[in-house]
């Protein structure tokens, strides 16, 4: 959400970066707040003009009364009233006319950074760098769940009796592998000097508004029944929400935290939920890294967090590239966003595995999460990165370790997240 000083001083601005989004049905929105934040500022000079007419009309009263004077003093009390009432009906309008602008503040999108690039959606998203040699064996490369179903590691006709299309069991080497995934990714963010931490799988409305757009949300997020809970998307809900109406010194920023959660998605639109891979589902499991910090520390921050999920695939032998998201295809609250793809030596093409955002103070100025400075008070800047995510994770893994007689290979980073071993077998 923007700061509404800014809006008022930057209208053109503010509609130039909503139709560098290519959401100009959005431009109406900017005039709206402007008529209204100019209402409410009228209402508060004339509740304070009355307030200090009141404050003066109240002293005349007893001055009156003091010198016998009942009929003026009578008169005056009946102005205070009419005063008083006329203090409390602006006051009522005061708060709607705010809500208002509340409401429609929260669907203009942040100011996205200037080296954006402009496109309409992620077909225009840019290639960055790539990490790592691509490579396609001299043999075929079976479908992910093919390759699982291999070590009877997969069970989706189980998982759809249980719970329907979007689920799935893990059995055996492929759920230990799952987890050794997890598992590893945990210590390389710990080494690299984040925090551990395992948050709330659900969270209440209010923090749901303050980490994510309307949008993101409807597409999203699973209400629970009859409660004010939302099972998480993704941990970094939860650990931004964890600062929620909070202050924090400048030295005990920056907060930098890695953390595990399953996460719940409706996975609503074109992409649609698939039947036979696990590759966009319902439910899954993420190691996520979230930093909360000084706004001039952000950007180093940004280029930090994506480039500890390109370390890690690296790690474990997996070609990556990061791309860059163009502004069409950032998400409301988002300053800049890269997202990292993992080859797919099976499709001959990279795909996503992660994506590492800069959201400015946008969800700080929502959820007030605040910093006491030297020179007063600010807004902290939040930034999210995914670390891993299988079971998506899982498939750019298998297919790059698999060898020609369909056991997978272990890189040596993971071995001891495996028992020791060096490679898993099929069972069939």
């Amino acid at each position: 959400m923007l700061d509404i000083r800014f809006v008022r001083s930057n209208p053109e601005a503010v509609k130039q970066n909503i139709k560098n989004k290519f959401q100009d049905a959005k431009l109406p929105l900017v005039d709206e707040v402007l008529e209204l934040d100019k209402r409410n500022r009228e209402i508060k000079q004339e509740v304070e003009a009355l307030r200090a007419d009141k404050n003066k009309l109240t002293k005349q009263i007893g001055a009156l009364m003091g010198q016998g004077k009942k009929e003026e003093a009578e008169a005056i009390k009946k102005a205070v009233t009419e005063n008083a009432d006329r203090i409390e009906t602006l006051s009522t309008e005061e708060k709607e006319v705010e809500e208002k602008i509340k409401q429609k503040m929260m669907i203009i999108p942040n100011i996205i950074d200037p080296s954006v690039p402009i496109g309409k959606d992620d077909s225009e998203n840019v290639e960055v760098e790539r990490y790592g040699e691509p490579v396609v064996p001299d043999f075929e490369i079976p479908y992910h769940t093919d390759i699982m179903e291999s070590f009877n590691g997969i069970d989706l006709e189980s998982a759809r009796r249980v719970a329907g299309n979007g689920f799935y069991y893990l059995m055996g080497d492929i759920a230990r592998l799952h987890s050794a995934v997890i598992s590893y990714a945990r210590d390389f963010m710990i080494n690299r000097g984040f925090t551990y931490c395992v948050p709330p799988f659900m969270i209440r409305s209010n923090v749901v508004t303050g980490v994510m757009s309307f949008a993101e949300m409807d597409a999203m997020m699973y209400k629970i029944e009859g409660e004010d809970l939302y099972l998480i998307g993704t941990s970094e809900h939860s650990m931004i929400g964890k600062f929620i109406d909070t202050q924090l010194t400048e030295d005990q920023l920056p907060q930098t935290l890695t953390s595990y959660s399953p996460c719940f998605r409706k996975e609503k639109g074109a992409h649609g939920i698939e039947e036979r891979g696990v590759y966009r589902i319902h439910q899954f499991e993420k190691q996520e890294m979230i930093v909360v910090c000084k706004p001039e520390d952000s950007m180093e921050w940004y280029d930090k967090l994506w480039q500890n999920t390109v370390d890690l695939f690296r790690s474990l032998d997996i070609p990556v590239r990061t791309l860059e998201c163009c502004s069409g295809d950032l998400a409301d609250l988002k300053v800049k966003s890269v997202d990292v793809e993992a080859w797919s030596p099976r499709q001959k093409k990279y795909f996503e595995v992660g994506s590492c955002s800069n959201l400015g103070d946008a969800q700080a100025r929502r959820l007030g999460i605040r910093v006491k400075g030297e020179n007063g008070k600010y807004f902290a800047h939040t930034l999210n990165n995914t670390v891993v995510a299988p079971p998506r994770m899982l498939i750019a893994f298998l297919e790059n370790n698999l060898q020609a007689d369909g056991s997978v290979r272990i890189p040596a980073a993971l071995q001891p997240y495996m028992g020791g071993n060096t490679e898993i077998t099929p069972k069939n």
